[in-house]
């Protein structure tokens, strides 16, 4: 029932899009037509003309609509008049004028030769089109020329122009014999609704200038697909409308016009942009766009799509709606909206580049561009099923607590282990002092450090574990391979043989005095390999930078963990975390073939057939990235050691064998919002590339077609909804650390960008231990060091979005969209400038 509901409200929501317009009804001929007539993929420009019988098809299609046909050119199709005579069309023949002085003598003398020749067919004669709108000429210059063909010919001269050429230019009135117009309210930027009287006035405006001279609207049209021009819009039932309109008030007021045009002109494109090639009343395949009765309907093949969108999310909607019967049915109903959005979203991005005369360059970019919007599109779904089962939940299925402390003789023996590189000695001693704290009996702590040069930072810690006891041994190894999991694997060989739990914790960490006495029961049950607890932060509260990184840090241990939880699908962190041990060394111990040696582990036990128990309390507190330069290195590490485990287990992950499905999607899913900040600088350099390209060379760099700027406009308020939402609803923090968590994440962007791109093109990077100790000095200017490829993308976004301004402002939608789209994707790199900035001028508390 819900996915049937649901998409019949696709339907509908299909109807109401394209419902009928009704516009009056015509009946009669149309006054006449401009005739460009090369077929759809002719062009002048290319020397591609139309042949004899192409031209005689067109003029026998015309002449059940009409009686007059208006041409442009002699030269281009000089048979026109020989075959519009056979048709019985009579013919407005026009010289087509420009710079080439030669070229306008040979088009003036075959004008005359032909209108001599036909002079029952060419009733009259137009020397030039829109000649001095583009400067081609000068006045004198045209007026010499008809009044040369004047003197040579029998029938009517005049010269086309727009009506403001003709009041700038009244004393060319005396030169012709009647006065032709062309009269765009679409170009003026006028509403639809509004542009029969803007014509009205315009021509009335006209006879009262030249009252003793007949005017003849030379072209007059909407254009039926492209470009929004400031309040005009270009639609197939606008074009109807207003064309229906026009014929009616035409005949009411006797006005003689001609469309524009016959047939759409595909090659025009090229020439003025987007829109010229839509202005034909016929398509270019020579079919009549809407009826010139009764209703009209947009797009008359949207029954096929909304039934398209509705079957292809039908199952899907389905499937979603039994399997998690355990949502409540707002989440169900929510996520079945989602999946048939995302379906409709994908038929209308798959059928509407053929409502376009697109060339194979425009197609290459489609093929391109279209698997970056299923990735959105994916994105989206996944980003929206973790949304409804956090919010919709009736209750978690996997949840974990604390448990009842054992009796000691019944705790199993645990060996912590404290890998440290080149950490401040004061900062280890503290985490020392409250490991020794713990309120267990049976422990040791191994404290390994690998590879401090520096005697007197490894010394220090030294004495201090020799001071605390036998439970607390120290190893220095120099030189040592393997980073952290190196470090760890020696001391997996020198853990006590009783030890049936490993723990490992971070060299800044704080923990509860229960932390091993609360949690180690849930070893009794040999299916867990693994016991995680959160991380978590201390000392943050009075530092602006400190503050704003412990939040987003949070948002993923109270939401992103319990959402994988619920398969079995965490992701093993290198902190707060026990390993059953003999899981542990029966399973590889850790891998040094990755530098997320954590996160690998845990896939690598699941794979084993473990279970792994995530327990969101905090039972111990680290400290933050000391800056924002340890902050972005960090990310950039689990970013890249991300992609090392997607390389390194990838037939795990896409064969079947023990992952659980649900364990699968989530660890090739999970990382799908780092792929979305890899796709963004991608997108984003290639946003930089062709706005470059549009602002310099505007003919061949045209504005992006609203099929690629909704769906991405969309993601990103889609994304933002969902994670405020989310914050709101499971982080402890208010609005004030919300919005700062998130300007930390965004500043992250570009630092997960480059890991996922590096991870995938190289096997190894270095790995750099994450800075806890706030390092000092640096001037003001210095705070942007860390984030320099940031501040130059922000640059570049910002001087694209005031070029676009100055060159197009907010004339069309499209490029006022683009100029969102831009604005959005500097968001990120400012935000990393501002997360650099607060950094800077945080003191450490």
């Amino acid at each position: 029932m819900l996915a049937l509901v649901v998409a019949a409200l696709n339907i509908g929501l299909w109807w109401w899009s394209n419902r009928p317009h009704g516009p009056e009804d015509w009946h009669g001929p149309v006054s006449g037509y401009a005739l460009s007539a090369f077929q759809r993929y002719q062009s002048p420009l290319k020397g591609d003309f139309p042949t004899d019988e192409q031209l005689d098809g067109d003029l026998k299609l015309l002449r059940h609509y009409t009686h007059n046909i208006r041409t442009y050119s002699m030269l281009q199709n000089p048979q026109i008049p020989r075959l519009a005579e056979r048709d019985g069309l009579k013919v407005l023949s026009g010289a087509w004028i420009d710079t080439r002085l030669e070229n306008n003598e040979q088009e003036i003398d075959a004008l005359i030769a032909q209108a001599r020749r036909y002079p029952g067919t060419i009733n009259r004669v137009l020397v030039g089109n829109e000649v001095l709108f583009r400067n081609d000429v000068s006045p004198d210059q045209l007026m010499a020329y008809l009044d040369r063909v004047r003197a040579a010919l029998r029938q009517p001269v005049s010269t086309a122009e727009p009506d403001y050429i003709w009041e700038k230019y009244p004393e060319l009135a005396q030169h012709v014999d009647f006065i032709t117009v062309h009269l765009f309210p679409y170009w003026n930027g006028i509403p639809r609704k509004d542009a029969i009287g803007a014509v009205l006035g315009s021509y009335n405006h006209l006879r009262q200038l030249f009252p003793n001279k007949p005017i003849v609207i030379g072209e007059i049209g909407w254009p039926s697909n492209g470009d929004r021009h400031e309040y005009a819009d270009p639609s197939v039932s606008n074009e109807a409308i207003f064309l229906r309109q026009w014929f009616n008030v035409a005949k009411r007021d006797h006005i003689d016009y001609y469309v524009m045009e016959a047939f759409d002109q595909p090659w025009k494109e090229q020439l003025s942009g987007r829109t010229e090639a839509y202005w034909g009343m016929f398509n270019a395949d020579r079919q009549l766009k809407f009826p010139l009765t009764g209703p009209v309907t947009e797009d008359t093949s949207w029954p096929w799509k909304a039934l398209a969108a509705s079957l292809l999310a039908l199952w899907p909607m389905i499937w979603f709606a039994l399997r998690f019967e355990r949502f409540k049915l707002t989440g169900r109903l929510f996520f079945c909206v989602l999946i048939q959005f995302c379906a409709g979203i994908l038929v209308w991005s798959a059928t509407l580049p053929f409502q376009f005369y697109l060339s194979w360059v425009d197609w290459t970019m489609l093929l391109l561009l279209f698997p970056a919007q299923i990735a959105i599109i994916a994105i989206l779904l996944i980003n929206g099923f973790e949304f409804t089962e956090v919010l919709w939940r009736r209750k978690w299925m996997r949840e974990a607590h604390m448990l009842r402390p054992d009796p000691p003789e019944k705790q199993p023996f645990v060996s912590i282990h404290l890998a440290c590189y080149n950490e401040p000695p004061e900062m280890v001693q503290v985490t020392l002092d409250s490991l020794a704290a713990l309120d267990y009996a049976n422990f040791e702590v191994l404290v390994i450090d690998n590879n401090t040069k520096d005697p007197a930072v490894w010394g220090p810690v030294k004495a201090y574990c020799e001071k605390l006891g036998e439970r607390f041994r120290f190893f220095h190894l120099e030189p040592w391979p393997g980073f952290k999991a190196g470090a760890l694997n020696f001391g997996l060989k020198e853990t006590n043989q009783r030890a049936d739990v490993i723990a490992v914790i971070d060299a800044d960490y704080v923990v509860r005095t229960d932390w091993l006495a609360t949690l180690t029961g849930y070893f009794h049950d040999p299916k867990v390999a693994v016991v995680q607890c959160p991380q978590a932060h201390r000392d943050f509260q009075k530092n602006r930078f400190r503050r704003m990184t412990a939040w987003e840090f949070d948002g993923f241990f109270r939401i992103g963990m319990h959402h994988r939880n619920e398969r079995n699908a965490i992701i093993q962190h290198g902190t707060m975390t026990m390993v059953r041990r003999a899981a542990l060394e029966g399973t590889g111990g850790w891998s040094e073939w990755t530098i997320c040696e954590d996160a690998e582990l845990g896939l690598r036990l699941m794979h084993a057939g473990y279970e792994l128990v995530y327990v969101d309390e905090l039972m111990g507190k680290g400290l933050t990235p000391a800056d924002f330069k340890a902050y972005k290195s960090q990310r950039y590490r689990w970013a890249f050691g991300a992609m090392q485990i997607l390389k390194g287990r990838w037939d795990w992950m896409v064969k079947k064998g023990p992952l659980t499905p649900g364990q699968r999607f989530h660890f090739l899913t999970g990382w799908f919002s780092w792929f979305a900040d890899a796709l963004l600088l991608i997108f984003t350099l290639m946003a930089l590339y062709w706005t470059a390209g549009m602002i310099a060379f505007p003919y061949l760099f045209s504005l992006p077609m609203q099929l690629f700027l909704i769906p991405v406009i969309g993601f990103f308020f889609a994304k933002m909804i969902f994670g405020i939402v989310l914050y709101r609803a499971r982080v402890p923090c208010g609005w004030y650390d919300t919005i700062m968590a998130s300007v930390a994440s965004m500043g992250l962007s570009h630092a997960i960008a480059r890991g996922i791109l590096h991870g995938l093109t190289r096997k190894k990077t270095a790995f750099v231990v994450t800075a806890k100790k706030r390092r000092m000095g640096g001037s003001s200017f210095a705070a942007f060091a860390p984030v320099r490829e940031e501040m130059l993308m922000a640059v570049a976004l910002i001087l694209c979005i005031v070029g676009m301004a100055h060159a197009y402002g907010t004339r069309y939608i499209e490029g006022t969209l683009w100029m969102f789209i831009l604005g959005a994707q500097s968001v990120p790199y400012l935000s990393a400038m501002a997360g650099a900035w607060i950094a800077h001028r945080s003191g450490d508390e």
